[in-house]
C-alpha cells in the first residue's frame, strides 16, 4: 500500500473516531445506564395497567398530582412539575414515557407487565435510566414507589 493511501485511511479512521465520540458523549454529561427492576404484584394485569397508564391511577402512587393533555403527562411532586410524553403503550402489557425536558433522546421510563404461564404470578418490570453514580438512589426510589403501589393495590 502506498504511503498516500495509508495516510488517507488513517485520516478517515481518525474522522470516524471523532464523529463517534461526538455522537455518543455529550460534553460535561455522564452516560446513562439502563436499569431493569422486577417486582411481583398480586393483582390482575388489567388492574395493574389501570394504575400505570392513566392520570388517576398514577396520582394514587406515582406523583402527588397528574394531569394529561393529549400524550403529555404533567407530574407534580412537592410543587415541582415535570412533563413526560406517553410514547408507547399496549393494553395490559406496557406503558412507556419519555421526559420532555431530557437532553438524552434514548432514555425513558417504562412499565412492563408479565404473567407467568405456570404460576399465574404477575410481575411489574420497571425500566429506567440513570447516571452511574445515581443507580442505587434510583433503585431505592423505585422500591419506595412500588411499595406505595402495592399498598394501594392490597398486594
Amino acid at each position: 500500500m502506498s504511503f498516500f493511501k495509508l495516510c488517507f485511511f488513517r485520516y478517515i479512521a481518525y474522522i470516524c473516531q471523532i464523529t463517534y465520540i461526538a455522537e455518543n458523549h455529550k460534553e460535561g454529561m455522564n452516560v446513562k445506564t439502563r436499569m431493569q427492576l422486577e417486582y411481583i404484584i398480586k393483582c390482575s394485569p388489567k388492574v395493574l395497567y389501570n394504575r400505570l397508564s392513566n392520570a388517576a391511577g398514577l396520582a394514587e402512587w406515582f406523583a402527588e398530582n397528574v394531569t394529561v393533555k393529549g400524550k403529555i403527562y404533567t407530574f407534580t411532586w412537592e410543587g415541582v412539575e415535570q412533563q413526560a410524553e406517553k410514547t408507547l403503550h399496549k393494553e395490559n402489557q406496557l406503558v412507556r414515557f419519555s421526559w420532555v425536558d431530557d437532553d438524552d433522546d434514548d432514555s425513558y421510563f417504562e412499565f412492563r407487565i408479565t404473567q407467568d404461564e405456570l404460576t399465574g404470578d404477575v410481575s411489574l418490570i420497571v425500566i429506567d435510566f440513570a447516571e452511574e453514580n445515581e443507580t442505587e438512589g434510583i433503585k431505592n426510589l423505585w422500591d419506595t414507589q412500588i411499595a406505595d403501589l402495592k399498598h394501594i393495590l392490597g398486594s
